[in-house]
């Protein structure tokens, strides 16, 4: 066994550990925005990884799975923002014990009052 073989069947081992507990914290979390946080951060840390493990396996493939990777990195934080955004913008807000904060509801208020105003 090659140290490409060795260091591309790591990778594929520790990003199925993150999207196994990526899917994990879905099920576990308890509102939107959490499940979205622990689906995005985790998927997008394992699926990276299992890309370029198979990168180093089949190097002929490298480059190709490079330019995924990236396109991951950016694609798959930007959409999930862009989702949390629009959900809060329809009234799903965070869940939150007693007392919690939610800086964003006072953002969202001022651009209300200026919109109307």
């Amino acid at each position: 066994m090659s140290i490409m073989e060795i260091i591309g069947s790591i990778l594929v081992i520790i990003g199925s550990i993150f999207l196994f507990l990526g899917a994990l914290g879905i099920y576990r979390m308890p509102d939107l925005y959490n499940r979205l946080q622990a689906g995005t951060k985790a998927t997008t840390l394992g699926a990276m990884s299992v890309i370029l493990g198979v990168g180093f396996l089949e190097p002929d493939w490298f480059l190709k799975l490079l330019i995924l990777v990236v396109f991951i990195g950016y694609s798959n934080p930007l959409s999930s923002h862009a989702m949390a955004r629009a959900m809060y913008k329809r009234r799903v807000f965070p869940w939150t014990k007693e007392g919690g904060v939610d800086a964003y509801r006072e953002v969202i208020e001022k651009e209300t009052e200026k919109k109307e105003s």
